[in-house]
């Protein structure tokens, strides 16, 4: 304090008292004076000047520990610290406010009296984005999904492009961008297809005529899941005989892709030759058929 005193008596004395006494004034003015006495709120140009050269003390220590923990982290990391690091430091910047405020005097329980009600319609304003956001945080540590995974939610298959502290971005497969909030992942059943990696089994199910040459079927379409340039032949393709249906009997044909995501083209492709050596083999595609009987009385 005795210092502060000497600092301000050597100002008085290089500046005119007059000049003096205006910054002193301006410095007290009240910007803002309510509320009643234990519960006052006064907030002056002095203390606004204070917390504004606090904020940019923690906003430069705030960058300097981020460039000290960024430093080693490979990329994608970066950017999932980046997304935490931008929410929290808000929580920083309101704590130090507080800490600020209360150290100078400033009395803290009369703003959270006065805001109570407001804090509260706030909080159940805000009740979904903050759900959001720690979901967002919960993707981030579990490390649930990745940027480039294909995921399946709610019957909505995309790839991952972007994962933000709220939202995920996604692009479907008719180039589509999605937009999934955070909480869907709490609150859905979510299939991640290449959580495992990007090789996926993918299967075609057809059905065949009662009669036909089973064991031609079996190599018909195991013929034609090799020779399909988007399928993998390690681990090979795999056909499986799975029931006798009401007017066919049913086949699946199991085979691998690395690229799950366009499997709509290599399947496309695998059905057309399936119907050609078919038709070539005279193995016919039954459909279902009724029988209507009509009694006349």
């Amino acid at each position: 304090m005795l210092i502060q005193e000497e600092i301000a008596e050597q100002v008085k004395q290089v500046i005119p008292k007059s000049v003096w006494d205006i910054i002193v004034d301006f410095l007290n003015y009240r910007i803002l004076d309510f509320g009643s006495d234990g519960h006052k709120i006064i907030l002056t140009v002095r203390l606004l000047v204070f917390i504004v050269f606090i904020l940019i003390i923690t906003s430069f220590l705030l960058r300097f520990f981020k460039k000290i923990v960024t430093r080693k982290l490979q990329d994608e990391n970066k950017i999932k610290f980046d997304s935490v690091f931008s929410f929290s430091k808000y929580f920083v910047y309101i704590i130090v406010i507080l800490i600020s405020l209360d150290s100078i005097g400033f009395n803290i329980t009369a703003i959270f009296a006065a805001s109570a009600a407001l804090l509260v319609g706030v909080g159940l304003a805000l009740q979904t984005l903050i759900q959001d956001i720690i979901s967002g945080v919960f993707i981030f540590i579990d490390q649930t999904v990745h940027v480039g995974d294909i995921i399946d939610i709610e019957g909505k298959i995309g790839r991952v492009e972007e994962i933000k502290l709220r939202t995920t971005r996604a692009v479907t497969r008719d180039n589509k961008v999605l937009i999934i909030p955070n909480h869907k992942y709490l609150t859905s059943t979510l299939y991640n297809w290449t959580q495992n990696g990007s090789v996926t089994r993918e299967s075609i199910k057809i059905g065949v005529a009662y009669g036909s040459d089973v064991p031609l079927v079996k190599e018909l379409l195991f013929k034609v899941a090799l020779e399909n340039e988007k399928t993998l032949n390690d681990p090979e393709p795999l056909v499986l005989f799975t029931d006798f249906g009401e007017s066919s009997l049913d086949f699946t044909l199991i085979f691998t892709m690395n690229d799950s995501f366009m499997a709509g083209i290599p399947k496309s492709e695998m059905r057309f030759e399936i119907d050609r050596l078919f038709r070539e083999h005279n193995i016919s595609i039954p459909f279902p058929q009724r029988e209507v009987t009509v009694f006349k009385s």
